[in-house]
């Protein structure tokens, strides 16, 4: 998916949100910024908003020698989940059709990081976000794979989603299930230490992309990610980075995410804040 004119402003308020998380210094900040507008100037000779994404958020890095500027708030997303996870379970036990339910509750994750800062409890935004229906849900074509498959990779986004995704794996287990993170840290992304915590290795094996983007730039992943990339039957790819990433692949993955973007939403033909389980 290429970079649009509206993805400009939010890389640099993504990258001084990242900048004021991490540092008092207003004159540190303002270095950062300008730092971060010289990307900009140069965004043609990137192909998605993932690549210049990385480049800005190691700029945070480098200039407040933090390596993972959103450690807290990974860990707190990830024990405000485990919270409500038997929450989730209890809900889900009471749904006939498990698998759409199980699939609504991975979507949902994805509000993690919004939600322990909105007004509401965390618990009420969940119930308010589990009434609103897929705009988009090519489940049959899930199902059948599904039923087909032996081989399952899920690419994972969020921490604090991961436990959400725990959900999804568990209604899962006659399957292999491979669930695939980020390299390092970068923005609120799962690595393997995130996907530990969430206790996803309790159901699925837990590897590197290989990739310390947010999102996933095939030329950069491992050997290891790629061949099971190649050969998995069906693969899961969860929020708008990995969407950016890989839906112009041609691979028929299954897309599930909240369309938080004005852009990615344009993209997929529904509008923002819509659930979507989209196969391309």
């Amino acid at each position: 998916m290429e970079i649009q004119l509206d993805c400009l402003p939010c890389f640099l308020r993504q990258v001084l949100d990242a900048a004021r998380m991490n540092t008092k210094d207003k004159e540190l900040q303002k270095e950062i910024l300008m730092k971060a507008t010289e990307i900009i100037g140069n965004v043609d000779q990137y192909t998605t908003a993932p690549e210049v994404g990385r480049f800005m958020h190691q700029l945070v890095k480098k200039y407040t020698k933090i390596q993972d500027p959103y450690q807290e708030l990974k860990k707190r997303c990830i024990e405000t989940a485990e919270k409500i996870y038997p929450d989730m379970k209890y809900f889900l036990y009471k749904q006939k059709d498990r698998l759409y339910w199980t699939l609504k509750i991975s979507a949902v994750g994805n509000i993690m990081d919004a939600a322990i800062y909105g007004d509401k409890s965390v618990k009420e935004n969940f119930i308010e976000e589990f009434d609103k229906e897929f705009k988009i849900c090519e489940i049959d074509k899930l199902r059948k794979s599904l039923k087909n498959g032996k081989l399952l990779l899920i690419i994972g986004d969020n921490a604090g989603e991961t436990v959400f995704d725990r959900v999804l794996v568990e209604e899962l287990l006659h399957l292999e299930i491979i669930y695939a993170v980020r390299s390092n840290p970068i923005i609120n992304d799962a690595t393997i230490k995130e996907a530990y915590a969430s206790k996803l290795h309790h159901g699925a094996k837990i590897i590197s992309t290989g990739c310390d983007a947010p999102g996933i730039i095939l030329d950069e992943c491992s050997e290891e990610f790629k061949k099971i990339y190649n050969k998995a039957d069906i693969i899961i790819s969860k929020g708008q980075g990995n969407y950016e990433t890989l839906s112009d692949e041609g691979r028929k993955i299954f897309f599930l995410l909240k369309a938080k973007c004005p852009v990615i939403a344009r993209d997929i033909g529904v509008k923002v804040n819509d659930y979507v389980l989209i196969q391309k």
